[in-house]
């Protein structure tokens, strides 16, 4: 398996893993907050704030990494702050293919955990409540654990989307071999020069085989966790 792949192609596959690996750390913690802010939540706002957080899956992946460069490019309003002020670059570096990929896996990762809160009958955290449970309590103690399949789930599929993501990748730290080349860049990169054909197959085997894996998981955690939950 070593042999299958070159050297150059073996750091693609492990570049997209790192950065979907920490574009889901990071964004889980909000996902989950944004999640229960639409589900449970009444504010002004609240449709906007829906409409914002889904809007990377309507506009073209690559208006979105121009956005993403125009804010946390080195010129940009918060590219510019962070760098001048604590020396963060995150443009053309592998933690803004992290953040590309996190803003265009967002969506998916929101969808999936605000159905997931929706189902827990709401009855059982007014129960919660009046036994004197603060809403914070009432979180941690009933909503989180209820819907954490839904949340399992949608963290795999965050992390699967975060590893096909391409358009606002590129767009926002562009195809470097070894900083910025992920999988999807790699196969790119070889349909682009003849008889590059061979090399883009086995990358997208390589796609398919981690999506596929990613998805089962995220069915075998999210039932298991569903019968652990029923069986107490």
């Amino acid at each position: 398996m070593a042999d299958w792949l070159s050297p150059a192609e073996w750091q693609a596959v492990a570049l997209s893993l790192r950065v979907s690996f920490w574009a889901t750390l990071v964004s889980l913690p909000f996902g989950i907050l944004v999640a229960h802010a639409l589900a449970r939540w009444t504010f002004p706002g609240k449709q906007i704030l829906n409409g914002l957080v889904h809007l990377p899956l309507i506009l073209p992946p690559v208006v979105t990494g121009y956005l993403l460069l125009a804010t946390f490019g080195r010129r940009g309003y918060v590219g510019q702050f962070l760098d001048e002020w604590f020396g963060i670059v995150v443009a053309f570096r592998w933690t803004g293919a992290a953040l590309a990929a996190a803003v265009m896996a967002f969506p998916l990762l929101v969808r999936a955990i605000r159905l997931a809160i929706e189902a827990v009958d709401p009855k059982l955290e007014q129960a919660a409540a009046t036994l004197g449970a603060s809403r914070a309590m009432v979180f941690l103690t009933v909503t989180l654990p209820l819907c954490l399949p839904g949340i399992v789930a949608g963290a795999i599929l965050a992390f699967a989307k975060a590893m096909g993501e391409f358009g606002a990748t590129i767009t926002f730290v562009s195809n470097i071999p070894g900083q910025t080349q992920t999988l999807p860049s790699a196969i790119y990169t070889f349909l682009q020069v003849p008889g590059g054909q061979g090399d883009a197959a086995r990358l997208v085997v390589v796609a398919i085989v981690i999506a596929m894996a990613a998805l089962l998981l995220s069915e075998w955690i999210a039932r298991s966790v569903a019968r652990r939950i029923a069986g107490t």
